[in-house]
């Protein structure tokens, strides 16, 4: 979605995908606009030569989307060793690397901007998808320290937190742990239904959030604000009430 955004809009893009037979009907449609580049974000090498190879193809990149993730449910008891380090090193890892990768061509040229699609599952959590949000509240907190880093060399970063919508995220790309028996009754308790926004009605917000000359830090994309607003009240309620306790631990 976000490459055919770009295209149509008249930028170029480097598209990346595991497998290059998803990425030939943009280079049928667009030609030379898009560059299509075989990557899996986990291979570090392999994202920094794939990113050379973006800028000898297009002289500059000037705006880094970090899409690459995909969703695992399991409660935490269930996830195995394996599944968490496979999560962390797509949704965390692969985010990392891009970013490391990107950021001396940027700074070269004293421009750039990062894109960190993480969630609104990054700012809040739900039972049964903890190692999703382990790794996409860490992008969260990465990118907080990286924007106060790079700040200064004029490159934007912008955490962008989708609430659910209508992709792959709940479909063939998603997994699953093997579930324990003791948590049937829990998993049926929380179970939620989700109202799905259409990745359509992205098109115009994502080529605004990479032209804007006043870039958000943060932008949730649906419906995720009042939500996640009525958790943190709840959590500075909390936060107020125990700070005798907190400030008798400080002396």
């Amino acid at each position: 979605m976000t490459v055919r955004v770009a295209t149509s809009g008249g930028d170029r893009v480097a598209a990346t995908a595991r497998d290059l037979d998803h990425l030939r009907p943009l280079v049928q449609r667009y030609g030379d606009a898009v560059l299509p580049l075989r990557l899996d974000v986990t291979d570090r090498a392999a994202v920094f030569a794939a990113v050379r190879q973006a800028a000898e193809r297009f002289g500059t990149l000037d705006v880094i989307v970090n899409n690459a993730g995909y969703g695992h449910f399991g409660m935490v008891e269930e996830l195995t060793e394996t599944e968490i380090r496979a999560e962390m090193e797509t949704n965390f890892f692969g985010t990392l690397w891009v970013t490391q990768g990107v950021l001396p061509l940027m700074r070269a040229r004293g421009h750039g901007r990062i894109i960190q699609v993480t969630s609104e599952g990054g700012v809040r959590a739900f039972p049964g998808i903890g190692g999703y949000h382990a790794s996409k509240w860490a992008v969260e907190g990465l990118s907080e320290s990286l924007r106060q880093e790079v700040a200064h060399f004029g490159i934007d970063v912008i955490c962008l937190e989708p609430g659910p919508y209508s992709t792959d995220f709940g479909g063939g790309s998603v997994r699953a742990s093997a579930e324990h028996p003791d948590y049937t009754d829990v998993r049926a308790a929380t179970a939620i239904e989700w109202d799905l926004g259409d990745p359509k009605a992205t098109r115009g917000p994502i080529l605004e959030l990479a032209d804007t000359d006043d870039p958000p830090a943060r932008i949730f994309f649906g419906t995720s604000l009042e939500p996640v607003a009525a958790e943190y009240e709840e959590r500075l309620a909390t936060w107020r009430k125990w700070q005798p306790v907190a400030l008798a631990a400080f002396r």
